[in-house]
């Protein structure tokens, strides 16, 4: 994880704009000097949400959420801290620096790559409106039934045939060949475009920049796939890329369910349609980092809508197995054979198609169908050969409650009896022990629980109450914190303190080192705190940490009594000090 310099990160404190931030992804209304709107953290119908023009916080009346643009980025778009931080320092143009930054020849920067991206993005879609080669193509997305508005909408584009159209237009704006060749513009072996005589639909970050192209030809002739996407940059990973997620992702986190595709279009149509909580895979097989993603945003529902072919049921099958494996719920969209959302869409409306969602199966159901097509059930042993084949599969799902009630389920969909196929015959402490290797959630932990506690009311609160940085400065030293990474947060909120800095996230976060301490801070802010009671609660906070500490020095001192090789003063002189100990419960300094 980089660690970036202070005098980075206060510059681009300096620059966000919390307005320009929040506006993306909630409907802000000017009331004097502030800004309300209807906040997304919860349901209501009179807007609560406000933040003061100027100010670097937002702050809930009804739900008590509060927080900064980093805040809200990690709890209402889910991103991960370093991420963040990397695209407000992209949108606000802040360039940041590491502080172990390696010395010698660098690629270019990710945000010289999007900003090549982005004019590349500008000039195909200007050639698919206006250019003749580009209106054939834009002929053949009117015949698929789609039109203007979702070709701005999207920005659809064109690649011209001609090979070097992008990479001259691109030089003549300043843009470098290693600029263009790491952002996937240019063939590095051929030195032209790496598109052409394709119509191609931009690739989005989480904040809708362009992280690459994927160019779908619209011609028998043209050489290669029907697909072709941007090869792997520093940007674009298609193993992990959703796409369609830019436009989903608030509703994904906020809703807590999918759908999946398999198509681009197929995707797009159906954002445009109301079904803003739409992905689709990127070019290869959906895998086990896209599950992650949408798991990461939250999903605990997801709903697949595949091609209806022979290869659409298939890949049902498996895509549908990553999601059950990690003990997410799966229905599956039954479209005719044939047809995919777009062509659905096309002749039978959108209407046609929330129908067949509101009536999509379970995945066991759909699973056992689909294995029994050609199968004579009423043969035991071919009976046999599709319920082994199911029970095998549930078998390797990693919650145990999972497995024993969807191995009831096929049991009962099966019509055999529930012993026949282990239905209690499988221990849920081995199975527990076998899948702890890859299960994700933590042991409960009270010391996580109660420093994550105390790191909560320092971001929400310390910023209004004053007094409780002073609290926590007077009582709390760092090295009596046990959990490493709240430990390296609170180091870096005494940091800002002592220097005169906000005491934000961006500076206790710049301490953050690796996956775990983004994790914790995940975890941090997924909960609220009662600023009404701000340093009554924290104070209580302190305490149970001072105590803590009290009674781990007492033990300490116990099981030094219990050595033999004492001597008689020696033991003489822990006793005194434990019962001295024992007499005096920490108090708080600095509190009423």
């Amino acid at each position: 994880m980089p660690i970036y310099t202070k005098e980075s990160l206060e510059l681009l404190r300096q620059r966000i704009d919390l307005v320009e931030v929040l506006s993306g992804h909630v409907q802000l209304h000017r009331s004097g000097s502030a800004y309300k709107a209807l906040c997304p953290f919860h349901e209501e119908k009179t807007p609560s949400f406000l933040v003061q023009r100027g100010d670097t916080h937002y702050h809930c009346f009804g739900c008590g959420a509060h927080g900064d643009a980093i805040t809200f980025l990690m709890s209402y778009v889910k991103m991960g801290f370093v991420e963040a931080i990397e695209s407000l320092a992209e949108r606000f143009q802040v360039t940041l620096e590491k502080t172990d930054e390696p010395q010698g020849e660098k690629g270019p920067s990710k945000g010289a790559l999007k900003a090549a991206l982005d004019q590349a993005a500008s000039l195909y879609h200007y050639l698919l409106l206006h250019s003749e080669e580009g209106h054939i193509a834009l002929k053949y997305l009117y015949e698929r039934g789609i039109d203007l508005d979702f070709v701005r909408k999207f920005q659809i584009g064109f690649a011209p045939r001609g090979g070097d159209v992008l990479v001259r237009y691109l030089r003549a704006q300043g843009i470098e060949e290693p600029i263009l060749e790491a952002a996937g513009l240019m063939s590095s072996t051929r030195r032209r475009d790496f598109f052409t005589d394709r119509i191609l639909f931009p690739i989005r970050d989480a904040l809708g920049a362009v992280i690459g192209f994927s160019g779908r030809k619209f011609k028998e002739e043209t050489f290669g796939g029907k697909y072709i996407n941007t090869p792997e940059t520093p940007l674009f990973k298609k193993s992990r890329v959703l796409f369609g997620l830019s436009y989903s992702r608030s509703r994904i986190a906020k809703e807590k369910q999918a759908l999946v595709v398999e198509g681009q279009i197929d995707a797009l149509k159906l954002i445009q349609a109301g079904f803003d909580y739409t992905v689709a895979g990127q070019g290869t097989a959906f895998g086990e980092e896209h599950v992650k993603e949408l798991i990461h945003l939250g999903a605990s529902r997801i709903y697949l809508a595949l091609d209806g072919d022979e290869a659409g049921k298939e890949a049902t099958v498996k895509i549908g197995h990553l999601f059950q494996k990690k003990g997410i719920e799966v229905l599956c969209v039954l479209l005719p054979p044939g047809a995919d959302p777009d062509s659905l869409i096309r002749e039978k409306g959108i209407a046609y198609f929330g129908e067949l969602l509101d009536k999509s199966i379970d995945y066991l159901t759909f699973l056992f169908t689909h294995l029994s097509k050609g199968i004579n059930l009423s043969s035991p042993a071919q009976k046999n050969q599709v319920v082994s084949q199911i029970v095998e599969k549930i078998k390797e799902w990693e919650s145990p409650v999972l497995v024993h009630e969807s191995l009831r389920k096929i049991a009962e969909i099966s019509q055999v009896p529930e012993a026949a196929i282990g239905v209690g015959q499988i221990s849920l402490p081995d199975l527990f022990i076998k899948k702890s290797s890859s299960l994700t959630f933590h042991e409960i932990d009270p010391n996580r629980i109660l420093e994550g506690d105390f790191i909560r009311w320092l971001i929400f609160a310390a910023p209004q109450f004053p007094r409780i940085s002073q609290i926590a400065q007077a009582n709390i030293a760092p090295e009596s914190l046990l959990v490493p990474g709240a430990r390296r947060l609170y180091t870096g909120f005494l940091e800002a303190l002592a220097e005169g800095r906000p005491c934000d996230l961006l500076s206790m976060g710049s301490c953050l080192e690796g996956e775990e301490d983004q994790k914790l801070l995940a975890e941090i802010l997924e909960r609220k705190v009662n600023l009404h009671k701000a340093e009554e609660g924290f104070s209580e906070t302190v305490r149970k940490l001072l105590i803590r500490t009290w009674m781990a020095e007492r033990e300490a001192i116990r099981l030094k009594l219990q050595d033999p090789a004492l001597t008689e003063e020696e033991a003489f002189a822990l006793a005194k000090q434990f019962g001295e100990l024992s007499k005096s419960q920490p108090v708080i300094v600095g509190s009423d």
